[in-house]
């Protein structure tokens, strides 16, 4: 397995554990944790998939980094 790999699984976790969280009642999707770890996971996953020429995967990985940061841009809104 090489060092990519990793990563990747890294990012696919991270948005798996914001979804499981949301789904189990323990994380709500409206709250800066959720979208921060939407938008790292990925971002991550994004960036390989950029970098691997990936353009399906880029536009799914893509789009879901911009709604999550839109998501965190609109958090930060309603706090100020």
């Amino acid at each position: 397995m090489h060092a990519l790999d990793v990563l990747e699984i890294v990012g696919a976790v991270t948005i798996l554990i914001a979804f499981a969280a949301a789904q189990a009642g323990r994380l709500e999707q409206r709250t800066v944790t959720y979208q921060l770890l939407n938008l790292l996971g990925s971002g991550v996953l994004a960036t390989i998939a950029a970098v691997q020429l990936s353009w399906g995967f880029l536009l799914l990985e893509g789009s879901w980094a911009v709604i999550s940061l839109l998501g965190l841009i609109n958090l930060r809104r309603k706090k100020a």
